[in-house]
């Protein structure tokens, strides 16, 4: 499928929002017109559409093996991961803290205070991956639930969620993942975790459907009231347009995926070699990562400056996770890595999928080179 994105417009903000799929997304448009009905309705034509969304997931469980009533669908990932944190305050009422990786979405620290546990934040350093042996300590003396994303939204940096796995089982603890930037992305052993959240405008299936797998099927974890949708774990009426559009993208993302990545890593390989001959530094290079991410420290200044530059240009980046590339703050993640707060706001996060094309990239490569050039004189 092509992208709807024009010529002029060089796309590498691939980690905050996949571009959608525009025959799926009016495919799907054109359905919703025709049968637009509530699904929590009691006529024939509402009850056809909750089947559709029952189909979904009934595929999300069959893609997973995961359980089908365990799958909730929410509007946002924020929302998917809030619910994910009120099922541990269900299931442990009286849990008093966790331990959580340095490199989670803000909205999942926001869910934790927002439930009231407190967090210990494992130590990392310049590689991105979290320290195990910190872990270990730390689940020996005092275990506690452990939350930890599977793929960096930042770096790109794929945690080792096989041993994070063993070391909390040993220790008999739940084991929770942001799959974001993982799912339809990379391979995603599912069983390693007891929880898990993502979303379909990661993945091109446009806004407005997010998932959260629930680690049991359990009544009490209810994160809205006031209706009985969802097995009334979120009451709300669905998007069944935006559900739909899930099932279809990850079909066809899931289908593609050995071949998308063969060619992102290409890319990968080409921007991170031509970004180094410019004085670029980036940031993990050597760890294993998302084939579409890269994520690096600029050798000028002036990032501001540079960003117009591109954009002016047609070619857009960003300065890392979108929750907070406006503010234009240091990234908290590099600050806990071991880098200054200079270099974390020269930090610049470059990020490809399904549509991006191989004069996307050499346009990028010669922007950039054009741009830090002039801004070095």
């Amino acid at each position: 499928m092509k992208s709807h994105l024009t010529n002029d417009i060089k796309y590498f903000d691939y980690n905050a929002t996949h571009p959608p799929y525009q025959e799926i997304l009016e495919s799907c448009l054109s359905d919703y017109i025709e049968n637009f009905y509530n699904p929590s309705g009691i006529t024939r034509y509402s009850l056809k559409n909750q089947g559709k969304i029952e189909q979904t997931r009934k595929y999300l469980s069959q893609v997973t093996k995961g359980k089908e009533k365990q799958f909730i669908f929410s509007s946002t990932g924020t929302e998917a991961n809030f619910l994910l944190i009120q099922s541990l305050r269900v299931l442990y009422p009286d849990l008093d803290s966790v331990i959580v990786s340095p490199f989670e979405h803000s909205s999942m620290y926001s869910a934790l205070e927002n439930f009231g546990f407190e967090f210990t934040i494992l130590q990392t350093n310049k590689s991105g991956t979290i320290n195990l042996n910190h872990l270990s300590e730390l689940l020996k003396n005092n275990p506690k639930p452990v939350i930890c994303l599977y793929a960096g939204n930042e770096t790109g940096v794929i945690q080792p969620a096989e041993t994070i796995h063993s070391l909390v089982k040993e220790s008999g603890q739940m084991f929770y993942s942001d799959l974001m930037q993982a799912f339809c992305k990379i391979p995603v052993p599912f069983h390693w975790f007891d929880g898990y959240t993502f979303s379909g405008h990661k993945i091109g299936a446009g806004m407005g459907a997010a998932v959260t797998y629930l680690p049991v099927e359990n009544k009490n974890i209810r994160l809205f009231g006031g209706g009985n949708q969802e097995n009334e774990h979120r009451a709300g009426t669905e998007n069944s347009f935006a559900i739909s559009c899930l099932q279809k993208v990850c079909e066809i993302q899931t289908n593609s995926l050995l071949e998308k990545n063969f060619k992102l890593k290409e890319f990968q390989t080409y921007i991170e070699e031509n970004l180094e001959s410019m004085g670029c530094e980036i940031i993990a290079k050597n760890e294993n990562r998302l084939p579409n991410t890269t994520f690096l420290i600029l050798p000028i200044q002036t990032v501001d400056f540079f960003l117009l530059g591109l954009e002016e240009k047609g070619i857009i980046v960003s300065t890392g996770s979108s929750c907070k590339s406006r503010a234009r703050e240091a990234s908290k993640s590099l600050l806990l890595m071991g880098y200054s707060e200079d270099e974390a706001l020269r930090a610049i996060r470059i990020s490809s999928g399904s549509f991006t094309s191989w004069d996307d990239v050499h346009s990028l490569v010669n922007q950039t080179k054009e741009l830090i050039q002039k801004l070095k004189n």
